[in-house]
Order: C-alpha cells, then structure tokens, then sequence
C-alpha cells in the first residue's frame, strides 16, 4: 500500500470519499479508493449526535478501531480536536486527521498543530479553516489562517466552501503543500481542480447525504407501487460477509 503522503500528487489529486461507518468504509475500500476520510456529520447523525460541538470523538475512534485493517489508509475529522484524540486516533491506525479552526483564534490552532505534530510527528495533519463555512468566504483571511497552520508544521490545508477558480488557485500558490478542496455537485469536476493545482479532493458529508436520500426514495417507491433501481445494489452476501 502506497504511503498517505504520497497519494497527495499534482495533476492527480486523491480521491478521499469519506465513511460514516464499517459498512461504507468496506464498501469504499473494496471499489478500489487507496484512502478514505470520516465524515463528522455521517457519524454524528448515525449516532444521533450533533455535528461540530465536538460530540462524536469516542464513536469517530471506535469506528477507526473497526476500520483500520481495510487496505486503506484513513483519515478521521475530529472536528476542533485535540492532541489527545489525535494521539489516540493514531494509535488506533489512521494516517491522518483532519482538524478545524471552526473561526477560533488562530494561535490556538497554531498551537494545537505543533503539539499534535510533536507527539505523532508521522500522522498527516490536514489544517482546515472555516473562512469560507461559516464567513461567507473572506481569502485574505483564509490565506493569513492557511499560511499560519503550514508555518505551524501541518501537512495539508482545507479550506470547505471555496468555489471560485481564481480563489483555488490563490491558495494553493500560497503554500507548499496539499490544498484539500471538497467536492461539490455544481462545483469545479476533479479534472478542473487537479489543473488549479489541488491536490486532494474530499467528498465531505455528501455520500452519506445522497444515502440517505436513496433509502427514502426506495421506501416511497415501495409505498406507491413504483418501481426500485436496484441497479448496481451490493449483494446481501457482500455486505454480511464484508467483502
């Protein structure tokens, strides 16, 4: 298995499709994506808790303990984080960690980054930063808040909600290292952002949004006597094997 590092290539950027539990992590890891992430929503919402306050750290490492054999690396979102649930996560078999400054100051996650990477110097410390999440999108700040957490030692940065071109490619002519864009339907095709220089590209809470959509469709289907796609629908011996 190639190294996490190493997957983070210009003009071929990592694919992360992110897993919300054992079953989709297998799922993902049998069609052939060499990593995948976490989803703080996917796993917030499977547990019945709320996303970013921080509450799904023991369900997020349990799920890595039960995951963490597949061939393929993973990277978990432990939302604001701490050196402590980062040292554990590692411990547990991720590569990396995604980490949030959720708008907070930026000396904090400038410290939580150089503790993080002091304790767990190999774990791939993805920095991301709410500028344009919960903002509305103000680059200058982004860049100020990328350029710190790179300084600070983190191997990548994230910046969720960026959309336009000219932004993506600021950011990433900013730093030396990865630029992680999320995926999003009427967004940029990972052709678009591999010419942009980006070199990972997330899918966030999306996959876990267009399941949840499928099963309702397929009970309303049921309901009204409409036909259900069942094209392409894993098998029950697949899944209740976990192959």
């Amino acid at each position: 298995m190639s190294d996490f590092r190493s997957l983070h290539r210009a003009g071929e950027p990592l694919v992360l499709p992110n897993a919300w539990d054992v079953a989709s992590a297998r799922m993902l890891a049998a069609a052939g994506f060499p990593a995948i992430g976490t989803t703080s929503l996917g796993v917030a919402a499977a547990n019945g808790l709320p996303d970013g306050q921080d509450a799904t750290g023991e369900e997020s490492l349990r799920l890595v303990r039960r995951i963490a054999g597949l061939p393929c690396h993973v990277s978990v979102d432990i939302e604001r984080g701490s050196v402590r649930e980062a040292v554990a996560v590692a411990a547990a078999g991720a590569a990396g960690i995604n980490v949030e400054d959720a708008m907070g100051p930026v000396e904090r996650q400038v410290r939580l980054i150089r503790a993080v990477k002091r304790e767990v110097p190999g774990l791939f410390v993805n920095a991301r930063t709410d500028t344009h999440w919960q903002r509305g999108g103000e680059l200058r700040e982004a860049l100020r808040r990328v350029r710190a957490y790179v300084d600070a030692g983190a191997d990548g940065v994230f910046v969720p909600g960026l959309r336009a071109p000219a932004d993506i490619a600021a950011v990433v002519r900013a730093v030396d290292v990865p630029v992680n864009v999320l995926h999003e339907p009427c967004g940029p095709t990972v052709a678009e952002l591999a010419e942009l220089g980006v070199r990972r590209v997330s899918t966030g809470s999306l996959l876990f949004r267009v399941a949840l959509a499928a099963a309702v469709r397929a009970a309303r289907a049921v309901r009204d006597g409409a036909p259900v796609d069942g094209e392409g629908l894993p098998t029950y011996a697949e899944i209740a094997t976990g192959a």
